[in-house]
């Protein structure tokens, strides 16, 4: 039986912060929750089984513990310019050559359907100097034409990542268009059947796709998303891309919530490293709890805004608001592990200046929260052709942003409007905006800064 070295298992750590005071019939309570991950690990520390043979998949000495299928758009308007398609492939092979020794992959050509193009016949390779070599070689098959219908692609992956037993399974997909040989709705359904099956990063190439499509593909997949506006830096984007997927360590991570009796939960979002609404995500997971998705975990942090109302009550008064748990599944399909905890307590008193003291942290999210509505709220004022509202709401992402040191948004911002006072948001609308500086800032409207300690 393999030993892991206990480097390998990772270690996570719950700290909540909040302010737990509450005025006599107080009842809002907000914490933030910090998620950190230690130690790298594919499985908890757990040996990797040795693999039973199938014809769909022929395993090395142990089964794969990540898998990873990239999915390239072939779609006709990858020929406009030429060279997009050959930096899509030169940007797939980076990627390859990037994949660890023994991580399970495959590569799909996306059109109006999705094809197989390495290794085929509905499986995947393992990793090695000979199967990247191979792959590399494969991707010279890869010509532009037909539609696009991404929901099948993904699909496609789904099926890829099933065909054997994977304790990471990831998708890394490129569009260069709007999704328009399927209905929104089956792209909702193949998203629906996809979610919490594997995580997706998704790119837009260029400036002809839809920021909302690729944006919440990312979103429902609990992955990444970003514009890559010129095809000559995909190579360099794959590469990074790839690296962070093979960072991860541990998949199927959620949050578990209880609350006592009485005790509501008003919402659950992710608050960085991006804003990330979880509140309709929730699965039962027995009396007063419930489970938000987080995905997969490398080394990192992220934060969580949990929001509760309690019953109201009088001074002197203490209570267990909420309790935070990280659990993944049982290997054994019993229990959930779990990883950490956290509490989030409420308590009455009569000191105002305790009760309505905001927690900095709690503050400085809330402020995020809203900077990325007000950013998506501007830009489609601006698209509407409502210019105060588009100037009211874009000088009030200025003015949160300067507040916040979030200074990549503000950047951002620059380019789209024209900053006569920072502090209190006092902006002009630029004449002309290039549609790249547009997009890229709806794209990352949702990225965070952490709050300065």
């Amino acid at each position: 039986m393999a030993v892991f070295a206990k480097s390998q298992v990772p270690q996570f750590t719950v700290d909540v912060y909040q302010n737990a005071y509450l005025p006599e019939g107080g009842r809002e309570v907000n914490a933030i929750v910090t998620v950190t991950s230690t130690g790298g690990g594919t499985t908890r520390g757990v040996p990797l089984p040795r693999a039973t043979p199938t014809p769909s998949f022929v395993p090395g000495p142990a089964a794969p513990a990540a898998g990873v299928v990239i999915m390239v758009d072939c779609s006709g308007s990858m020929d406009y310019p030429p060279t997009k398609m050959r930096n899509a492939r030169d940007a797939t092979a980076a990627a390859i050559d990037t994949l660890r020794d023994g991580v399970a992959f495959a590569v799909v050509a996306g059109t109006h359907k999705a094809d197989e193009v390495y290794p085929g016949g509905g499986r995947l390779a393992v990793a090695d100097p000979a199967t990247r070599a191979e792959a590399k070689e494969a991707l010279r098959r890869l010509s532009a034409g037909g539609g696009t219908a991404i929901g099948t692609w993904l699909r496609l992956a789904d099926r890829l990542l099933a065909s054997t037993d994977l304790a990471i399974r990831h998708g890394i997909l490129l569009t260069d268009g709007r999704n328009e040989h399927e209905s929104p709705q089956d792209l909702r359904a193949a998203l629906d059947a996809c979610a919490r099956r594997f995580t997706c990063d998704a790119r837009g190439v260029g400036t002809d796709w839809e920021v909302k499509e690729v944006t919440g593909i990312a979103s429902a997949l609990l992955g990444t998303a970003d514009i890559v506006a010129d095809p000559g830096g995909l190579a360099a984007h794959f590469t990074r891309m790839m690296e962070h997927a093979m960072g991860k360590g541990v998949a199927d991570v959620a949050l578990r919530l209880w609350t006592p009796v009485g005790v509501e939960i008003a919402f659950v979002k992710q608050v960085a490293p991006t804003v990330e609404d979880l509140t309709g995500r929730r699965t039962e997971a027995g009396p007063r709890a419930g489970d938000y998705p987080t995905g997969s975990w490398g080394d990192e942090s992220r934060d969580y805004h949990v929001c509760v109302r309690v019953p109201a009550a009088g001074t002197g008064q203490e209570m267990l608001a909420a309790r935070v748990s990280l659990i993944v599944p049982a290997a054994d399909g019993g229990a959930p592990e779990v990883l950490s905890q956290g509490l989030v307590r409420a308590v009455w008193t009569d000191d105002m200046v305790a009760s309505t003291s905001i927690n900095p942290q709690v503050a400085h999210y809330t402020g995020q929260a809203e900077l990325a509505q007000v950013i998506q709220q501007g830009l489609g004022a601006r698209k509407a052709g409502d210019v105060d509202g588009a100037t009211a709401k874009l000088g009030r992402a200025v003015q949160l942003a300067a507040r916040s040191g979030n200074e990549d948004t503000a950047k951002l911002l620059s380019k789209v409007v024209d900053v006569v006072d920072a502090a209190t948001g006092t902006v002009r609308l630029k004449a002309n905006v290039a549609e790249a500086d547009e997009m890229t800032l709806e794209t990352r409207s949702t990225k965070t800064v952490r709050v300065k300690k």
